[in-house]
């Protein structure tokens, strides 16, 4: 386990007796980190009583696994509530007397009612390196502040979010040009290492917990499409883990050109340097580029006005001048 802004004192954490191997869970999970770890979970012979899940959003790009579907192949029952906390939805997950509740990649919290219904934890996996980036979308924060590695953390739930003592901790490296898609691929082959390694001792009730140091990390917020507004003033390399930490399936990252919407879906930094010249775009040799506040990126790929198209097309429409943006 990575010891990274963690405490190295061991938290001991009350064990009733040793475990059934056949423990019972309750698992809220999404997307294709909740796929992979109830995946680990069966591979485990864990009897998942229930899997609560979410709708898909039919405003969202749905690029990943389901996890209701996977529950379905196993015949597990499965619940789609908009608020899992509210007392029918309680009553119905307590009558299943869980040894454990497991939430992977789930979008509420659970509430201190939930949380007090397992008879030997709620466990969460997180996407980062606990303490830091506790929060929302945490890979794609990681890639915006250049963070060179990240991973996925298994901790204990509390009602307040992602400070819960870690059980297991699984690190992969940030590359300087990954997107926000591939780290979160990393991640998620994270995730299914930490919980395949720790679970045996999980459920037999010989896990240790260790505290977080949470001085070594703070909470980030969800972002909005709106969020990936590119802000020219600034240097190459911000602008570039902007670019890759917001490239499809996320929104991209957002400019005006020659009066139109244009959006950066990958980037490069060179290692040109520019003097007292404006934030412009441009085209040359076949290739196109862009003048931040400090350096030039290469835009690898970008769409115009909705339509995606390459340097020699634009150059062709509309010259090879350096265009300054809106």
């Amino acid at each position: 386990m990575s010891e990274e802004g963690v405490n190295t004192g061991a938290v001991d954490f009350p064990q009733s007796s040793i475990l059934d191997p056949r423990s019972s869970a309750v698992v809220f999970a999404y997307h294709n980190v909740g796929y992979r770890c109830l995946s680990v979970l069966l591979a485990h012979g864990v009897e998942v009583a229930l899997v609560v899940t979410h709708c898909d959003n039919p405003t969202e790009t749905i690029w990943f696994d389901s996890v209701a579907e996977l529950a379905a192949l196993h015949d597990i029952p499965v619940i789609t509530p908009d608020n899992p906390n509210v007392p029918e939805v309680a009553e119905q997950i307590r009558s299943l007397q869980a040894d454990f509740f497991f939430s992977f990649y789930y979008r509420e919290m659970l509430k201190r009612e939930l949380l007090e219904i397992p008879k030997h934890g709620a466990l969460n996996m997180h996407g980062s390196l606990l303490p830091k980036y506790r929060g929302r979308v945490p890979v794609n924060w990681a890639i915006i502040h250049g963070e060179t590695e990240t991973g996925a953390t298994l901790h204990y739930m509390t009602e307040k979010p992602d400070n819960g003592d870690i059980v297991a901790q699984q690190a992969v490296p940030i590359l300087p040009d990954d997107t926000a898609l591939q780290v979160f691929q990393k991640v998620t082959v994270a995730a299914e290492i930490a919980l395949h390694g720790v679970l045996p001792a999980l459920l037999a009730g010989k896990a240790q917990a260790v505290r977080q140091d949470l001085s070594k990390g703070g909470y980030f917020g969800g972002r909005k499409a709106e969020d990936g507004i590119i802000d020219w003033s600034q240097s190459a390399q911000a602008i570039h883990n902007l670019a890759r930490a917001v490239a499809p399936p996320y929104p991209g990252a957002m400019t005006r050109l020659l009066g139109k919407p244009m959006r950066i879906l990958q980037t490069l930094v060179t290692g040109c340097t520019v003097s007292d010249e404006k934030p412009a775009f441009y085209v040359k040799n076949g290739k196109a580029y862009a003048i931040c506040g400090s350096g030039v990126v290469r835009v690898v790929r970008f769409e115009l006005d909705g339509v995606e198209m390459g340097a020699a097309e634009f150059a062709a429409k509309y010259g090879a001048n350096k265009f300054e943006f809106d």
